[in-house]
């Protein structure tokens, strides 16, 4: 199916963008080690963004991969994960702060400056009228984290490589909200960047493995039925 959008972000970059429903959505790491931290928001109703506790207590989750639910805070089903080449995508680390990104200025480093995921994801938000209050806790696409022997969360260095992917589809209007900032415990600072292409999803019905996968993945998506009835 041909590209209705696509759109490479740059290492340490922000971007966003408003998503009709019925979109899919890959992204594809451009470089080994590239991490996304994604924000979600319904554009019908600034109170749906993502909830990423209730997304992964309904569906018995410490992760995001496939056929998961991305819900809002009222239940709505914002995105279904439809495919991805990696069986996990961080979701408890949070974005990367401005105490995570090594000394740098824009007057020495011109567009080479390092920013945290936070900034980027701030300016962002205020192109679409929001703010810092309107920041929630993020999926970081094609990163992992596990316990070590202390029992402390690391990064786990070598997920993701070129060419790795995820598609998500559009469950309703979506606005985006995307960083390419590192991991926030990922120590080497080294951003990769993203192709985000935007295509038309194919429709689907009860067999879809996101409506099989739990009762209350299907719930989701009918609510997001229902707020566009």
């Amino acid at each position: 199916m041909s590209a209705l959008l696509t759109h490479d972000i740059p290492p340490d970059a922000g971007w966003s963008l408003l998503v009709r429903r019925g979109r899919a959505i890959t992204f594809t790491a451009l470089d080994d080690g590239a991490n996304l931290s994604l924000l979600l928001f319904a554009a019908h109703d600034p109170v749906d963004r993502l909830n990423i506790p209730d997304t992964l207590k309904a569906q018995m989750r410490a992760n995001v991969a496939p056929p998961m639910v991305l819900m809002s805070d009222r239940g709505v089903g914002l995105t279904s994960v439809t495919a991805s080449s990696l069986d996990w995508h961080d979701c408890i680390s949070g974005h990367s702060l401005d105490v995570h990104v090594p000394a740098s200025s824009y007057a020495a480093e011109r567009n080479g400056w390092k920013r945290s995921a936070r900034s980027l994801l701030v300016s962002e938000l205020r192109k679409h009228g929001r703010d810092e209050d309107d920041l929630h806790a993020c999926v970081n696409l094609f990163s992992k984290v596990a316990l070590d022997d202390d029992a402390q969360l690391t990064f786990v260095d070598g997920h993701a490589r070129a060419g790795d992917t995820v598609t998500l589809r559009a469950e309703v209007d979506l606005l985006l909200v995307a960083s390419t900032a590192p991991h926030p415990l990922d120590l080497r600072w080294s951003p990769g960047a993203v192709r985000v292409e935007i295509t038309e999803a194919a429709p689907y019905g009860a067999d879809d493995p996101s409506m099989r996968f739990r009762a209350e993945s299907a719930h989701a998506l009918e609510q997001a039925r229902a707020v566009l009835a």
